[in-house]
């Protein structure tokens, strides 16, 4: 390569010089001038190439061991770099790193739960220990105290038994108390980070010093916090009781008017004895209908973490829906990744989906004061990726406004249903240099690449692309998000994305998630729950 502009730029002075010299009259002094001009340009010409040929081949230099192999033939000698001790990572060459696969948090956490019955504890402690463990991998138990009971003295159990004068029980739920707590004990006992969930009523500042100082007396220097969850709300309550307590063990095949009437009574013998935490009982976090939220003195990466996770939750129902972008033109030809439109199958379906949303996702039936049942419209979320295929998916769906749409914390607005709203955060996984090839393409051009997927699919980084691990990463913030929704919400993006949600909500490992099957032209309904 010449900087052809640079050296144009001196022959045009070089010229100037010639005419001014011989406008004067000194013929001989502009051959002797043009003769060494040449000598010159040459000279400089070749310097440049030679100047540039070296940069190019230092910054070649640069670049990965995996790049160079992508970008030389097989018959093309590879570089040698003097690199006699390299920084190797555990994960491997062109994977994920360090910070992505949950090594930040230094300290083992203890979270003790606190709340009458029916507060939604569970709940929270479930989806608390499932963010932790999945987004940030973190490994993390939840020490149910209802558990170890059921398993000491069985289920369907009646109000009368958690009635505090009832000594024989008490001795019962104390036995079970015990075995939770020094099974959490004995799990925090374990090398590496880690965070135990003591899910109980705690109900009185005796319990909870007993529980302090059991966890201090074990030498393990874990920290401790209170989530306290508190819920007066009569409305709020009712809908949980009816909503949760149909799905516990305690009242399965029960009349769920009988179930809800037992379980009232049980937890006014709790209400009897409740006292909310103190300052001095120690870090905690109240949580007060899920709309208020009282910190007190929380320090620490990990529950720092945990309650901004917390702050998200409620016992709300919702329901999430879940889709594939209809057939891409890619799809067609095995192509992975890329920005193609719609094959003429993927419009039938982007069609029958605007059908199925706007028909059913955004309606839902309730009873008039004639007892009567009756479909109404309902405020309704769509999200979809900033690419065109999932953009044309959704194009069908229609945009209605409801005037005086209405919300549980009173609030009436002016809502416009599946308003369009385009994430980045939910655009298909990145290939990277594979970005519109096939799999087999990938696999004859870059052999080393398509092999090392298949042996480590969650943790494999396309070069220049994306991981499994990397868009975890980001999705983090859309589940806080998901948590946090209390409409109904359509999500139309790709497969790569949804493996990752669906094995998130439906409890599996991230060893699973890149193996979950999300097939074209269909919907996955999660309808959320503690139990």
């Amino acid at each position: 390569p010449i900087n052809l502009s640079y050296q144009v730029k001196h022959l045009s002075s070089f010229f100037l010089c010639s005419f001014i010299l011989q406008e004067k009259g000194h013929p001989n002094t502009v051959k002797i001038v043009n003769a060494q001009y040449l000598i010159i340009l040459i000279a400089r010409l070749l310097f440049s190439s030679l100047r540039d040929y070296s940069t190019l081949a230092f910054s070649s230099l640069q670049h990965s061991r995996s790049t160079q192999k992508l970008f030389h033939s097989k018959n093309s000698k590879m570089p040698v770099i003097d690199n006699p001790k390299p920084h190797v990572i555990p994960e491997g060459e062109n994977a994920t790193p360090l910070e992505v696969v949950g090594a930040t948090a230094s300290d083992k956490l203890v979270i003790i739960m606190v709340g009458l019955p029916g507060n939604g504890k569970t709940h929270v402690s479930r989806r608390i220990s499932r963010y932790i463990s999945f987004f940030h991998d973190i490994p993390s138990q939840i020490f149910n105290v209802g558990e170890y009971r059921r398993k000491m003295v069985g289920v369907k159990l009646p109000a009368s038994y958690y009635d505090h004068s009832n000594l024989e029980a008490l001795a019962e739920r104390k036995k079970a108390c015990d075995k939770a707590l020094g099974d959490l004990i004995e799990y925090m006992a374990q090398d590496g980070v880690r965070l135990g969930i003591y899910d109980a009523t705690n109900s009185t500042p005796e319990a909870r010093a007993e529980v302090l100082k059991r966890l201090k007396d074990s030498n393990l220097g874990v920290k401790k916090m209170f989530i306290e969850v508190i819920c007066d709300d009569d409305n709020a309550l009712a809908e949980n009781i009816h909503a949760v307590k149909s799905c516990t063990p305690d009242y399965k095949d029960v009349d769920p008017e009988e179930a809800v009437k037992d379980f009232m009574e049980r937890r006014k013998n709790y209400m009897d004895i409740y006292k909310e935490v103190e300052d001095d009982e120690g870090s905690y976090v109240k949580v007060l209908n899920y709309r208020k939220f009282v910190i007190h003195n929380i320090r620490g990466y990990l529950p720092s973490k945990v309650v901004h996770f917390t702050m998200n939750l409620h016992t709300m129902p919702r329901t999430f829906y879940l889709t594939r972008h209809g057939q891409s033109e890619y799809n067609t030809v095995g192509k992975i990744g890329g920005d193609s439109g719609l094959s003429k199958n993927g419009l039938e379906y982007a069609k029958r989906l605007a059908k199925y949303a706007n028909e059913v996702i955004g309606k839902k039936e309730v009873q008039r004061e004639d007892g009567e049942k009756v479909t109404v419209p309902q405020p309704a979320r769509l999200w979809t990726s900033t690419l065109l295929r999932t953009k044309e998916t959704a194009q069908f769906i229609k945009h209605e406004t409801l005037d005086g749409a209405e919300f549980d914390n009173g609030d009436k607005v002016s809502w416009v249903n599946f308003r369009p709203n385009a994430r980045r955060n939910l655009d298909e996984l990145y290939a990277g240099v594979c970005d519109g090839m096939t799999y087999k393409e990938i696999e004859e051009m870059y052999p080393d690449e398509f092999a090392a997927r298949q042996n480590d699919k969650l943790k494999y980084r396309y070069p220049r692309g994306e991981s499994y691990m990397d868009v975890m990463l980001r999705l983090e913030p859309l589940a806080l998000e998901m948590e946090r929704a209390r409409q109904p919400v359509l999500i139309v993006c790709h497969q790569g994305i949804l493996r990752i949600l669906l094995a998130y909500f439906t409890g599996l490992t991230r060893e699973e998630a890149p193996y979950v099957k999300i097939p074209l032209n269909h919907v996955t309904k999660l309808d959320p729950h503690a139990y």
